[in-house]
């Protein structure tokens, strides 16, 4: 098996326009096992407790606009 340190050093070795298609793909992989992390999370059941609270919070109007919370100073 190829240890991290093996990696490190063979992109070291790579030209720049290979370093930065390869941190595009590394970042679609990461997404990619993300979107697979959420899906298990949602279809176990993990994230009913916080789903449910988001409905409650939403039929209360307990909820700020996003623009609201993201320019907030």
């Amino acid at each position: 098996m190829i240890t991290r340190l093996e990696v490190e050093s063979a992109i070291k070795q790579l030209p720049e326009s290979e370093v930065r298609n390869l941190a595009k793909w590394l970042q679609k992989y990461l997404d990619e096992m993300w979107d697979q992390q959420i899906e298990a999370d949602l279809a176990s059941g993990k994230l009913d407790r916080l789903i449910a609270q988001a409905e409650k919070d939403i039929a209360a109007n307990n909820v700020r606009n996003m623009d609201e919370i993201l320019c907030d100073d």
